[in-house]
């Protein structure tokens, strides 16, 4: 068991997986950052110098200056300030996996261009729809002479 526990660790979805978590944490952390303490402060000046996390409703006790304040009085807050900026975190977030999104498919399609279809090995006997391979000159199921050109010309009787 710990053989097969520590063959499914080292396959490489598992590993990319991790790094993936690792390095989406400190994105997010940075995003965090942009968002309170770059964005929203001049936002908040233009919005009438109005500190968005200390923008709260208070239903029960009496409020105070800041939503720190009234948290420790006990009171039930709606804390909207704070949810606004997780709503602008959230679409910073979404807007740069968008970007690094579309970049990679951009880089793909440049490096990786479209493969021609591969050719099919069997093909369908006009009179009896068995498949059959491609270079077969007669049918293996109903012994029929096939004609040369059955892989796209003819129809089957199918």
């Amino acid at each position: 068991m710990l053989k097969d526990f520590k063959k499914f660790v080292m396959r490489g979805n598992v590993l990319d997986l991790a790094v993936g978590v690792i390095i989406g944490t400190a994105f997010g952390k940075i995003v965090n950052s942009l968002v309170n303490d770059i964005l929203m402060p001049p936002l908040g000046m233009l919005t009438g110098k109005v500190d968005f996390t200390n923008l709260f409703i208070t239903l029960s006790g009496e409020a105070q200056d800041t939503l720190e304040k009234t948290k420790q009085t006990n009171a039930i807050t709606i804390n909207y300030g704070l949810f606004l900026n997780n709503v602008v975190q959230f679409l910073i977030m979404a807007f740069v996996i968008f970007l690094i999104v579309r970049y990679a498919n951009k880089l793909t399609q440049r490096f990786l261009p479209d493969q021609p279809e591969a050719k099919p090995l069997t093909k369908e006997c006009p009179y009896c729809c068995s498949q059959i391979p491609v270079k077969a000159t007669r049918c293996s199921h109903c012994t029929s002479h096939l004609p040369s050109d059955s892989l796209h010309t003819s129809t089957p009787v199918c």
